[in-house]
Parts: C-alpha cells; structure tokens; sequence
C-alpha cells in the first residue's frame, strides 16, 4: 500500500499518533516536499501508485481524478469540507472521498467567539494604539443579551450558540436541515434566512459553499441588517461578497468584521484592512493542537479503513459512486 499525505502540519509533525498510523499501516508513505497546498501540476505526479491519499487543500480537480492512478481508492480530506474536491468525478471512477466532521467544531467555535468579542470591544485596534503609546478612550458595544445570529446550524453552529448562551444572548439560526431538537433544547429560535439576517446584532456564519450559499451576505442582505451589525466569518470566504461588505463598512452600515476566511487566500492587501473594525485572521480557526491531533487521527483511520474493506461513517460521496 502507498499513501500520499498532503497537509503540512502532518509532513511537519512524523512523530504524531497518526503518522504512525499511516506507517506502519502502509509500505509506503509520501508527504508533501512542497510545503503549501499542490497545484494540479505538483499532484498528478505524487499520485503515482497511491492507493490511499490525505488532502489538505489541495485542488483536487475533474482534471486531476481524470489522471489519477487505477490504484487510488480513497482522497480522505483533513478537514470538514471539501469544496475544493471534485467528488462527482472522483465517486464516478470509484474512489471514495471522506472528511472529518466535528474534529475542530470546538476550536472553530472559539475563535467565532473570540472574534465576536474582539471586535466588538476593539481590542486589537487598542492594543496597537497602546502600544504606540497612546491612550484612546472609544467605545465598543456590549455582548451580554443580544441577539446572536447563526447561519448554519451545524457543529461549529451548534458549538457557538453554547457559548453565545453564556453571555445569555438570544439566539436566532438558519439552516436547511435544522436540528429541532437542539434548538429546543437549548433555547434556540428557528428563523429564516431573512428573519436571521433583519434582526440580530451580531451574525456568525457557519454554512458551507454551495450554489445558493455563494454570496448569500451581498448588497442586499446588507441593507436589511441592523445598523451596526457585527458579521463573523469562520467559514468561507465565498458566503460573503468582499465589495458589499466594503461599502457596508464604508457606510457604517457594517459596525465591524472578524474574517478568517477569504475569496482568495492569503487576500494580498485587500480593501477591507482599510477599516480598524476589521480583524482579519490566516484562515486559523482549526489550528489548535487539539483539533489538528482529531483532523489527523480521523483522516488516517478514513484511509486504513477503507483500504481495509470497513465501513466508514464519513464518506461524502457514496451517491456517486456506481453500485
């Protein structure tokens, strides 16, 4: 058996659990000599032989499964999405492809929080100004009891309004498979999409990119949110449109910001860093220790097991697969 093992930190950390897994699973392990998520030219050719293959973000394309080996059964993404996976194509020649859900719903979940807060209370504004020996007196805007938002009432959605009810926030949530039974359980308002959008004070998004969910916060999402409105996005860049958050903020429209995730990543300079209420971040929310030790372990066990003939509760495209 040969394995392809893509994701950095993994390739940077041999002596992790799940490394070890891998080993002494496989006769033969390949990581990425790279050191950043491969373009279609650098993958084609590590794919050579690979039964079993961990992806990080790499662009796994309808052009790279074409050309992919007759060996490859499994692409088990590090990670909970898999956007950047053609899975059409790759269920269509028969490889499985896996993900990890709710290995970093915790970690994702706190820095949507942290965001929050930091925005809100403009903490990293004040810091730098403190640091370039000033001592501003502006005013941020409370969190105790208002109104949550959440678009996308998943794991990480559900793990952020745990936290939000500790600053006993109300809390409002769209999503298009929603969980009644958490939301009654834990005091949590069914709304629409809309209703979700006009009336909470903060939002935090949680939805995955799809054709209905690209650029489901634009122009006019905007014009219906309250004034002040505080948007998170830990999730991905696509669900926001970057020129309508633009001039939302350049309006005051938008009171504040925290993005860890991008159109395009790394964004260059982008237009949003014009604003102090923006908090950007490097698309980090999943990068603690805990959530990448779990990311690991369930990618490598996806692959062991379904090179091993077991069942695996984590795979995303058996639709396409042909019986």
């Amino acid at each position: 058996m040969k394995i392809l093992v893509t994701p950095t930190s993994l390739g940077n950390n041999k002596n992790s659990e799940a490394v070890r897994l891998i080993e002494d699973f496989a006769d033969e392990v390949v990581f990425n000599p790279y050191g950043h998520p491969l373009t279609e030219e650098e993958l084609i050719p590590l794919l050579d032989g690979v039964d079993g293959y961990i992806a990080g973000l790499d662009y796994i394309t309808e052009n790279v499964i074409k050309k992919a080996p007759d060996s490859l059964k499994v692409i088990s993404r590090y990670g909970v999405g898999f956007e950047r996976v053609d899975i059409r194509a790759a269920g269509e020649r028969g490889i499985l492809v896996a993900n990890t859900p709710g290995a970093n719903s915790e970690s994702v979940a706190d820095m949507a929080i942290g965001l929050m807060i930091a925005v809100a209370r403009k903490i990293t504004f004040l810091d730098s100004q403190v640091k370039t020996e000033k001592w501003p007196r502006t005013s941020g805007k409370e969190i105790f009891k208002k109104t949550m938002g959440i678009l996308g009432l998943g794991a990480i959605g559900k793990a952020v309004a745990l936290r939000a009810r500790g600053f006993s926030m109300n809390i409002l949530a769209y999503d298009p498979y929603f969980d009644e039974n958490f939301a009654n359980e834990h005091n949590i308002r069914k709304c629409t999409l809309q209703e979700v959008i006009s009336q909470s004070d903060f939002i935090s998004l949680h939805l995955p990119i799809t054709e209905s969910t690209l650029n489901i916060i634009d122009e006019n999402a905007i014009s219906r949110m309250k004034d002040g409105v505080i948007i998170i996005n830990t999730s991905r860049g696509g669900l926001i449109n970057e020129q309508a958050a633009y001039d939302g903020l350049k309006s005051g429209k938008i009171g504040g910001m925290g993005l860890d995730a991008f159109d395009k990543e790394p964004p260059g300079i982008s237009p949003l860093f014009e604003f102090d209420n923006v908090i950007a971040t490097p698309h980090a929310g999943a990068h603690t220790s805990e959530a990448v030790e779990k990311m690991a372990l369930m990618s490598a066990q996806n692959v062991i097991d379904i090179l091993s003939g077991k069942d695996c509760r984590f795979i995303v495209n058996g639709c396409y697969i042909q019986k």
